[in-house]
């Protein structure tokens, strides 16, 4: 009796050791899952649009610890995760898209058809600066030469880094939304996000509308044809137009501003004062 007395005081550092690491063991197990830490990982979520979540690898401090769970910002690696928040924007996105698929307007396809057809390659703003050129003078010229310099600019960011960073978005299924085939076009291969036409259209029209200011709406007017019938042919997302055609108003504006001040608009002779 004495002897296993001595013995129960007597045991070992390590033996107190193996005995607290065998507690730890046994209330890990009693927590569930969804509430199970990962020894040097902490997170935390923030609510809102988006939530980041902040995880800190390999610290040092053990669970046990006063303040182990507190997130630490620095050099490790941050996950970035979307809530459900931009889970609804895209359901909008799809309703939108959806709406547009239903309309009945017949008459409308083919017309829409063909136009949305014409915008491939810009083959249309080709055509309007053209005809701009040549009958418009030297405002028409200037006009034609800083839209088409706007296309250029806006197609060399928008459909290959833009396209890129956003990570080639799907094209939308036209069969499973309902599309017409009568109003369908060739579905191009390259990602959905944003649309290369709306922007090329928006940045057209913005960018000879600003040197010739009597065209401003007819431009913009083809420029907003041009962008709904991506929508309406089955090609595009709402979303895809809306960004498309904000990236193309801003280089449009942007280039009007640059061509104008490379080659500022000669100033009319004055008249000569009859003596």
């Amino acid at each position: 009796m004495v002897g296993s007395v001595l013995r129960g005081r007597c045991r070992s550092p390590a033996a107190g050791r193996r005995r607290r690491r065998g507690a730890r063991l046994r209330r890990t197990a009693a927590v569930p899952d969804q509430a199970r830490s990962t020894p040097g990982t902490h997170c935390a979520a923030a609510p809102g649009l988006i939530a980041v979540r902040a995880c800190s690898r390999g610290s040092s401090r053990r669970p046990g610890r006063a303040g182990a769970h507190r997130p630490r910002l620095g050099s490790q690696s941050c996950n970035v995760t979307v809530t459900s928040s931009l889970r609804r924007i895209s359901g909008y996105d799809r309703a939108a898209y959806r709406a547009v698929a239903r309309l009945s307007t017949p008459a409308l396809d083919e017309p829409i058809r063909r136009v949305s057809d014409l915008a491939n390659f810009s083959k249309l703003w080709f055509l309007v600066a053209g005809a701009l050129a040549l009958a418009g003078g030297p405002r028409g010229r200037r006009a034609a030469l800083t839209g088409l310099t706007a296309i250029g600019a806006t197609s060399l960011v928008v459909n290959q880094p833009l396209k890129k960073v956003a990570g080639e978005r799907l094209r939308p299924d036209r069969t499973g939304h309902g599309v017409p085939v009568e109003r369908w076009v060739r579905m191009p291969s390259s990602g959905s996000f944003p649309s290369g036409h709306s922007a090329s259209a928006a940045a057209f029209a913005v960018a000879a509308g600003g040197v010739v200011p009597e065209l401003r709406p007819a431009l913009r007017l083809m420029a907003s044809v041009i962008a709904f019938s991506r929508v309406y042919t089955g090609v595009h997302y709402p979303s895809d137009v809306l960004v498309g055609v904000t990236a193309g108003a801003l280089f449009g504006r942007l280039t009007g501003r640059l061509v104008l001040r490379r080659w500022p608009p000669s100033q009319p002779k004055d008249k000569e004062q009859t003596s």
